[in-house]
């Protein structure tokens, strides 16, 4: 029989903290509608769990810094 004990290492994908497309939207106050528009166009990383798609938290806190401009 294998030996099916985990690692107590953290990998770095279980670091990752995901957000569902809802949150997304009302972290960056914009509709689901938008969120789907940046996965889609791939402005926005996300990771497709069965029919739905979550977001990696520090890839919208990036895409946000990122978006920043001046308008002056």
């Amino acid at each position: 029989m294998p030996n099916t004990q985990r690692s107590s290492e953290p990998t770095a994908i279980s670091s990752v903290q995901f957000l569902t497309v809802a949150e997304v939207a009302k972290m960056m106050r914009v509709s689901k509608m938008t969120v789907y528009r940046l996965v889609h166009s791939g402005d926005l990383p996300a990771v497709r769990v069965g029919k739905s798609f979550r977001v990696p938290e520090q890839d919208v806190h990036t895409y946000l810094e990122n978006a920043y401009f001046d308008a002056g």
